[in-house]
């Protein structure tokens, strides 16, 4: 059977060229432990506890929160991998136990408290976390004037800003990485993937285990093989067991991927290539820090 779908990469038309994109890869990857961490880190789910909510509703409710009370159909829509089911199970009704105002609060307060856990007040208080801070606003405030079609990424820019250093680096790494996000879901929507079908793709790239994702996700193992079955109808895959791409599945995956890079490229474009490079030497020690410890 032909293949369905785009053959071409998406939003390079105009947009940044091959250098600005790595740039942008290159950059995210180096922050994003620091943003990351929030899903992650004791702090957090002790946070969400106290004001009532456990679990995937203290994840859902904290991380929709900068967009408001939301309906589970927003949640579904923007966050867009998760099974819906599992959505409607917590939202709206993580409103009436915690509004969005004090998950806000409430998940800058993890971030804070895992900060200062992590990596100690004389780092937090140091020159190169202020001028860290300064380089990520800065990124972040480009991206704030480009939100067209990035509705979480406008939800989080949409927020004041903090006035500790390091909380504005965790910030402006919060917009950026919803940033990231919204133009990758625009993508898949391009490519004609569905959200388990996404999630499908990225357990064939094979960095996180099938296994992991599909449960985490909440999608039970019949609508997973139906996914992986209509994947393999339009062309994605090769027969068999294995969830291995075809030719042409590899350079759709490929085109998302370059693709994100391009969409995301403008904030560190405007950065710079040399400040983005000091950037990711000032953050680079602490990005390792918080990932060896959610090992």
């Amino acid at each position: 059977m032909r293949p369905t779908g785009t053959n071409q990469p998406i939003g390079s038309a105009g947009a940044p060229d091959d250098g600005a994109a790595l740039l942008a890869r290159r950059t995210w990857r180096t922050l994003e432990p620091l943003h990351g961490m929030i899903y992650f880190v004791p702090e957090a789910g002790a946070a969400y506890e106290r004001l009532g909510l456990r679990g995937v509703g203290g994840y859902f409710a904290s991380r929709a929160a900068p967009m408001g009370a939301v309906s589970a159909d927003v949640v579904v829509s923007t966050f867009f991998n998760f099974n819906p089911e599992l959505v409607h199970s917590v939202i709206p009704a993580a409103w009436e136990t915690a509004p969005p105002d004090r998950l806000v609060a409430a998940r800058l307060s993890a971030a804070d408290g895992a900060f200062r856990r992590l990596l100690g007040d004389a780092v937090l208080a140091s020159g190169e976390m202020r001028r860290a801070a300064l380089l990520a606003r800065a990124a972040a405030e480009t991206a704030r004037e480009h939100l067209e079609g990035r509705p979480l990424a406008a939800g989080h820019a949409d927020l004041d800003w903090p006035d500790e250093p390091h909380l504005q680096l965790w910030h402006a790494q919060s917009i950026l990485r919803e940033f990231r996000g919204d133009g990758h879901v625009a993508l898949l929507v391009v490519h004609g993937l569905s959200g388990i079908e996404a999630l499908i793709t990225h357990a064939a790239a094979g960095e996180v285990p099938a296994r992991l994702l599909q449960s985490t996700r909440g999608w039970p193992a019949q609508a997973w093989e139906q996914g992986v079955d209509a994947l393999r109808r339009r062309g994605w895959f090769e027969q068999g067991d294995e969830l291995r791409f075809t030719e042409w599945g590899a350079s759709q995956r490929d085109a998302i991927e370059v693709g994100t890079d391009v969409l995301a490229a403008r904030p560190y474009e405007a950065l710079g290539e040399s400040r983005c490079a000091e950037l990711r030497g000032l953050v680079r020690p602490w990005s390792k820090v918080f990932a060896d410890a959610l090992r």
